[in-house]
C-alpha cells in the first residue's frame, strides 16, 4: 500500500505542526552581536564563542554524531560497491 499526503503550508505553520522551536528571534540576536564584533573590529574574534551559551557544554556530542553519521554512509557505500573512506 502506498499513500501519497501533500502539505502546502508556510515555513511558520510546518514548524508549529511539527512542534519545532521558533528560531527567528534567536537568529536575528545572533546576527546582531555578530554585526557588533565586526564593527568593533574584536581582535582574535571568534563567531563560536559566541554561541557557547546556546548549545551544549561540550561538542564532544555532536563530533560523536558526526563520526557515528559518517561510518554509517562509510559502511553503506562500502556494501553498494562504492569507495570507502576512513573517518
Amino acid at each position: 500500500m502506498k499513500i501519497n499526503v501533500t502539505m502546502e503550508t508556510s515555513p511558520a505553520e510546518l514548524r508549529e505542526f511539527l512542534g519545532l522551536p521558533e528560531v527567528q528571534s534567536l537568529q536575528a540576536e545572533m546576527i546582531e552581536r555578530v554585526r557588533e564584533q565586526m564593527k568593533a573590529g574584536a581582535e582574535g574574534f571568534d563567531p563560536a564563542s559566541l554561541m557557547r551559551p546556546f548549545i551544549a557544554p561540550d561538542l564532544q556530542g555532536m563530533e560523536a554524531m558526526q563520526r557515528a553519521f559518517w561510518n554509517g554512509l562509510s559502511g553503506m557505500a562500502a556494501a553498494a560497491g562504492g569507495p570507502e573512506r576512513k573517518g
